[in-house]
């Protein structure tokens, strides 16, 4: 029995199914965009623990500064005992966030940030009322699962979900929602179901990550902006897929020019490390008395130490350059792909930076969803030595999430087996 068989037993017996794997192997080490299995096979990973090594696995610059984090101290919960990591991991991203005069405060789990914005927001509106997207992902805690616009996996089962939630359709022109339908539906919201005035906050990913890498129109961006203004509605932007160069900027919002009230930023923050934040305009932020905002290991000093050093990397080495260069590179390759003739068919194709997805369709030249073909690619492709991740709200959308600093010849050869994946389960 091959060792990765022996730990799946061993899983089976000892983890819940409902922690879903979306692949059979166990990693046993990593370095930039490659990682090896514990039975000695290499893979290149364009799934990068799902946009959370923005910088590859086991950069030198991040692991030093967390160990050197480690052997002064681990924690001590800033609640009770500051420390300066923390300090000046927060002053860094107050001056790097697109939201002037800003705070920023710490968590562990995207979840736990989106959970704490919308806290936020209601303290600081008096308003219950919160309203997400159709296809938005924003965790799978009792709010953010109900925030959340996907049913299975993530809803089903779960009951009615928190109160004072309300979906709107998101723009994907190419699947029949233009940006004058998501504008009415909004309205129609506000018409039938909840009162402006008792909206605390509307929330959006600027590019859906879970929901298919369908990116807002900038229109539709600056719209929101303005209703919220008109309404007094908090503006929270989700980053936590699409911040630290992902998308080709430090923060995707910088992309539609607008500023929100509120950010959600965690994943690529600390390049493996655990640790998330919420950061959004100082008046806004202290609306919240002390006590009402934090947890134990919110803000750990070596996560914090971690992300400073991510940060660092990104500036020093120009990382949003490099990430527009590679996403355009797996744009253009991608779309060779599509006009071949003996690759399953694919539809859209799309990408901000290098936050790049596919879609596999039902025939060439249609938007017909074809989600029955996403295992068949997935399963190969790791069968080749490449790891893949499927998302979309139709289930059938391939996305690639290559480190940002993988090397041109990784890029090229990952993108190649992508190639023969296409064509072989075609065939």
């Amino acid at each position: 029995m091959s060792k990765n068989a022996e730990l799946l037993k061993r899983r089976k017996a000892a983890i819940p199914m409902g922690v879903g794997n979306a692949t059979s192997i166990f990693t046993e080490t990593g370095k930039n965009a490659e990682i090896w299995d514990v039975d000695g096979k290499r893979y290149l990973d364009l799934a990068m623990g799902i946009a959370v090594c923005n910088l590859g696995h086991a950069h030198p610059a991040v692991t030093k500064a967390a160990v050197d984090q480690a052997g002064k101290v681990s924690h001590t919960a800033f609640q009770v005992s500051m420390y300066e990591p923390y300090v000046q991991l927060a002053e860094k991203i107050n001056e790097i966030v697109p939201i002037k005069n800003a705070k920023s405060l710490f968590f562990t789990t995207g979840a736990e940030a989106v959970e704490n914005a919308v806290k936020i927001a209601r303290m600081a509106t008096g308003r219950p009322g919160v309203i997400s997207f159709r296809g938005a992902f924003h965790g799978r805690t009792a709010l953010t699962v109900t925030l959340t616009g996907k049913i299975a996996p993530y809803r089903a089962n779960t009951g009615l979900g928190a109160p004072g939630v309300y979906h709107a359709p998101f723009p994907v022109p190419h699947h029949g929602v233009s940006i004058d339908d998501a504008k009415a539906g909004l309205a129609t919201l506000f018409k039938g179901d909840i009162e402006p005035q008792d909206v605390a906050a509307i929330i959006i990913e600027p590019v859906q990550g879970e929901g298919g890498f369908y990116a807002a129109p900038f229109e539709f961006m600056q719209y929101l902006r303005a209703l919220c203004d008109e309404h007094g509605i908090m503006l929270i932007c989700d980053e936590v897929q699409t911040g630290f160069a992902r998308t080709g900027k430090m923060f995707a919002t910088e992309h539609s020019g607008i500023e929100p009230d509120l950010m959600t930023i965690a994943k690529a923050m600390g390049n493996g490390y655990p640790i998330s934040g919420v950061v959004g305009k100082a008046a806004v932020m202290d609306k919240v008395a002390p006590g009402g905002l934090g947890g134990t290991y919110g803000g750990n000093p070596i996560a914090c130490a971690a992300s400073l050093a991510t940060i660092k990397v990104m500036e020093e080495e120009n990382i949003c350059e490099r990430s527009q260069k590679v996403g355009a590179r797996m744009v253009e390759r991608i779309n060779a792909m599509k006009n071949r003739n003996d690759t399953t068919p694919i539809g859209d194709v799309r990408g901000l930076g290098a936050m790049v997805a596919f879609e596999l369709v039902t025939e060439r030249g249609t938007n017909t969803p074809n989600p029955d073909m996403i295992a068949k690619v997935t399963a190969k492709g790791l069968e080749k030595g490449l790891i893949l991740l499927s998302c979309g709200y139709w289930a059938n959308t391939i996305r690639l999430l290559a480190p940002l600093t993988i090397p041109d010849e990784h890029l090229e050869e990952a993108l190649d087996l992508l190639e023969e994946t296409l064509i072989e389960v075609n065939g």
